[in-house]
């Protein structure tokens, strides 16, 4: 039998004094009136990581409608509120009380997208929420009175607050399960409506600042023009009306600060759920775009980028390129061809993070380099083509080339924030004042197909066999080395970011065999979340809330970008 919330009490109160290893022994299962306590693993010294706990309410007692759980999306929703509502209590207990993290009570952060994550599991058996607590002490000398009112007083204080359907609002997370539910029916219909993404009318794209996420309260309400306006029937909202992106080629034009970019990054985060109040609870993408910039100074590992660049002086092989240290034209080449051997639909770019000789050449420099003396074949030649010939759409912010103009299928002008469609004004331009430029792509698109060589990964460092560690959301380290992921644009949470190195360890250990295919690998990785969630990357032997969903496009470029990862060829 567990013991009892009495027992730990008394545990606590005889540490008092002794040495802080003395605190292993409140490893073990306690049970309150009305909840579990987990204590899964205690920290070593009050500066080490903090102790991981979990806490179980049954059912029974957590009350929770089975409407908020048994539907996928609707249980990510309330599972995000409920992560919210935890955080608001545990405020007052953010800042030490004593050495180190003592007296802390801390979760996962959450952020504004509302995607699946460990920290709180809601279902049929009740809820369980993931955090750490860091126990008390001063310097290394246990503060056991402390530890008895932070476990048996403070906490479940917050547990009854936030875990127990009676003390939260019933309408705040319905309106959260149901915002999950109507984004997720919305991304599902784009294919079917010939759509790459959709923005809703009303929706208030713009953030506070490069660093918050949180909506810009003065910003202008979209509104769709009305020859892109779709309206859709959703399962909550009922109709509700927005601007489609079709499928095929679309130019953001317009001039400078009227919110191009600011429409592009809405669509780049369409591939998340939004909570209600952020501005783009009914933004969506289609779940494999992924935003393409250039990359100086990443490494590349046997990607074939021989569609845009071959013919390289001296000799050098485009079909198998390898580089430490990619210019901004390669980076953008492998960047493509890497999403296209992950299956991406939709590539996003944006002129001002693209490579300008990889984006456009003209007529004028068609005519001073001849094409045998240019290596680059722009992506102006290739956009078209990975469209007609392998279904992938893109989304291209322009201000400063016409010329794409002749391969657009779409054209829509921003001005001060407000949409135009102008595709058939860009048409009559475009024929008015014809580029004379000559088209320089040959032959077909390849698609890439690498085997990661497994003697290559190597996770260890020193003694541990396996070190993952994420350093925010765009730097990961593995084993002796540090991933940067600060040009994946689309991660937007560091347990994101963590879960992708647990996922490349879990990957190397089972799948990488010399012999699959990344993409094949990814494929099995996948199986495996779908199968048994999230929990099957932990390497430990409970479950941890820090992890957060994820998609193979992140993962894949997190192995792209470890320098000294080798790729084989097939066969």
């Amino acid at each position: 039998m567990p013991r009892t919330h009495e027992d730990l009490r008394r545990l606590c109160l005889s540490l008092e004094g002794r040495g802080y290893k003395a605190y292993k022994s409140l490893q073990g299962v306690y049970a309150f009136p009305d909840f579990t306590l987990i204590i899964d693993h205690v920290q070593g010294d009050p500066f080490a990581s903090p102790t991981r706990v979990r806490v179980q309410v049954p059912a029974r007692v957590a009350a929770f409608p089975a409407e908020l759980w048994e539907h996928p999306s609707r249980r990510v929703g309330a599972e995000h509120y409920l992560m919210e509502v935890f955080h608001q209590h545990i405020q007052p207990y953010r800042k030490p009380r004593g050495t180190g993290h003592s007296g802390q009570i801390l979760m996962e952060p959450v952020g504004q997208a509302m995607i699946p994550r460990t920290a709180v599991r809601l279902g049929p058996h009740g809820v369980e929420a993931r955090f750490v607590v860091g126990l008390p002490a001063a310097g290394r000398r246990i503060l056991g009175r402390l530890a008895a009112q932070l476990l048996t007083q403070d906490l479940p204080q917050v547990v009854r607050a936030s875990l127990f359907y009676q003390a939260v609002d019933p309408e705040a997370i319905a309106r959260y399960a149901a915002t999950a539910e109507d984004a997720d029916f919305l991304r599902n219909r784009l294919e079917a409506l010939g759509l790459v993404a959709f923005v809703a009318d009303g929706s208030l794209l713009p953030r506070r600042s490069g660093v918050d996420d949180r909506p810009l309260e003065t910003g202008i309400p979209f509104e769709s023009p009305p020859s892109l306006r779709v309206e859709v029937h959703l399962p909550n909202a009922g109709v509700v009306t927005g601007m489609g992106i079709p499928q095929g080629v679309t130019l953001i034009v317009g001039g400078g600060f009227h919110g191009k970019s600011t429409l592009l990054r809405a669509i780049e985060r369409g591939i998340y759920n939004h909570k209600p109040g952020d501005g783009r609870e009914r933004v969506v993408a289609h779940p494999l775009t992924v935003k393409i910039r250039a990359e100086d100074g990443r490494s590349v590992v046997g990607v074939d980028i021989s569609a845009f660049i071959n013919n390289l002086p001296l000799g050098q092989e485009t079909t198998w390129f390898t580089t430490e240290n990619a210019s901004g034209s390669t980076s953008q080449a492998a960047n493509i061809m890497e999403a296209l051997e992950m299956g991406a639909r939709v590539l996003l770019i944006d002129e001002d993070t693209a490579a300008t000789n990889f984006m456009i050449r003209d007529r004028r420099m068609q005519a001073l380099i001849a094409k045998d003396k240019e290596p680059i074949t722009p992506y102006i030649d290739r956009a078209r083509q990975l469209f007609t010939e392998r279904g992938v759409s893109t989304v291209l912010v322009l201000g400063g080339s016409g010329d794409y103009l002749d391969v657009a299928d779409t054209v829509i002008a921003m001005e001060a924030y407000r949409p135009r469609d102008v595709t058939q004004q860009a048409r009559d331009v475009a024929a008015r004042f014809p580029t004379g430029r000559v088209q320089e792509a040959e032959g077909a698109v390849p698609l890439p197909a690498r085997v990661p060589d497994p003697r290559s990964l190597h996770p260890g460092k020193g003694r541990k066999a396996v070190v993952v560690k994420a350093h925010g959301p765009h730097a990961l380290q593995l084993g002796n080395r540090t991933v940067d992921l600060s040009a994946v644009a689309q991660l937007v949470e560091t347990a994101q970011t963590r879960a992708i190195g647990l996922a490349l360890v879990y990957a190397w250990e089972r799948y990488m065999d010399g012999r699959r295919t990344l993409a094949e690998i990814w494929r099995l990785v996948e199986r495996d979340l779908q199968t048994h969630g999230l929990e099957v990357l932990c390497r430990t032997p409970y479950p941890t809330g820090d992890l957060a969903a994820f998609r193979g496009l992140e993962w894949a470029a997190g192995l792209n970008r470890l320098r000294g990862i080798r790729m084989l060829k097939r066969g």
